[in-house]
């Protein structure tokens, strides 16, 4: 999820932005407040031809990672210690395709990038989550992918991170990471600025509690606490530079909020009490994802739902990607080590990240 301003942070100078002074993990958990609402969908029950229009909409542009990636001996394989452990690959879609055209001025940009990517990982157990949030302006090996359309895209070296996946797709995105990381990512879900829109639009709003206020040529807003509507929520969540020290830190603090009220509304609402508004947010939800083929329907998403439905977002542990300035280009992070290396093996064992793995040289300790 990426800027303020109406043209957005990008368009300023036709280039990608300098990485950040002081970065911190502070982004939460998509999956599971998605996952929940259609958790309670299938727990109202619905008419078959509601069901087969929610199906169809988790099923179009769905990613069947076995096919796109291989499953043998190609990809990491899961560490014994893990258990049932499960790793998720969350991404922020900016797609300016389609109704995301007409958002925030999108109709100027081309193309889609991924400025939030989350690796979740749910322990065994399924009762806790760690997020890791991996910085946009990282530079990574990208590993030879396949386009949906069969074509072959090279490997290269020293790419953004955000730009694999708009040159090459989502499967190549959940490809490089599991190439950084060495852990094997077991789903993908992305969702998309509009579908974000609409989801706040469809449950009345959301209220955010702001330390500070906000103040942009799209959005000024006091601190204080405010009821947004879609569009106000769309613009708060791309804020940057009218907000805090103008850095990546202020723009993922504001997600933060944001996802936890958004969690929180969706959580407090009766939707059991009232079919047309549960079918209308399903509706918004569904068609704003795409997922891997083994979540592309109405009965996997809700089992999946129900495996992860312990899990409490808000004692969520959120950690950003451990990365130091690049030595030739410091505008862009690299991966620092040991933080990084050590942060991964803990994630492939399902152990506790130790405290030395959350500090890095690019923005300091979380």
């Amino acid at each position: 999820m990426t800027t303020t301003d109406v043209t957005g942070d990008d368009q300023k100078s036709g280039t990608e932005q300098p990485a950040p002074r002081r970065r911190r993990g502070r982004r939460v958990l998509l999956v599971v407040s998605l996952s929940l609402l259609v958790l309670v969908l299938a727990a109202a029950g619905t008419g078959w031809w509601m069901y087969d229009g929610l199906n169809d909409n988790l099923k179009h542009g769905s990613v069947d990672l076995d096919k796109a990636l291989g499953d043998g001996k190609t990809r990491p394989q899961k560490d014994a210690a893990a258990g049932d452990a499960l790793n998720l690959l969350v991404l922020g879609s900016d797609s300016r395709a389609g109704a995301n055209s007409a958002l925030d001025g999108g109709s100027k940009l081309g193309g889609a990038r991924s400025d939030t990517a989350l690796l979740v990982h749910i322990a065994k157990g399924r009762d806790k989550a760690v997020a890791v949030s991996i910085p946009r302006d990282t530079l990574v090996d990208r590993p030879q992918c396949r386009k949906a359309d069969g074509t072959v895209v090279p490997g290269a070296s020293r790419v953004m991170f955000n730009s694999v996946f708009s040159q090459v797709g989502s499967a190549c995105t959940v490809k490089t990471v599991e190439q950084l990381s060495d852990v094997r990512v077991d789903h993908l879900i992305e969702v998309d600025f509009a579908g974000f829109k609409d989801l706040v639009d469809a449950i009345g709003g959301v209220s955010v509690t702001l330390d500070r206020p906000v103040d942009t040529a799209a959005l000024k807003l006091d601190a204080g606490t405010h009821r947004l509507d879609g569009t106000q929520s769309l613009r708060l969540v791309r804020t940057r530079y009218g907000y805090g020290d103008g850095s990546d830190l202020g723009r993922i603090t504001l997600q933060q909020k944001f996802l936890l009220a958004l969690l929180g509304e969706i959580k407090k609402q009766d939707l059991l009490s009232s079919p047309v508004k549960l079918f209308r947010i399903a509706d918004q939800l569904t068609a704003s994802l795409n997922t891997d083929s083994g979540l592309a329907s109405l009965t996997s998403l809700a089992d999946f739902g129900k495996s992860v439905k312990n899990v409490d977002p808000q004692a969520m542990e959120t950690i950003m990607l451990p990365v130091a300035y690049d030595k030739a280009d410091p505008n862009r992070v690299v991966p620092a080590e040991p933080q990084d290396s050590q942060l991964w093996k803990a994630i492939r064992t399902d152990t506790t990240v130790p405290d030395s793995a959350k500090k890095s040289p690019a923005h300091g300790a979380s």
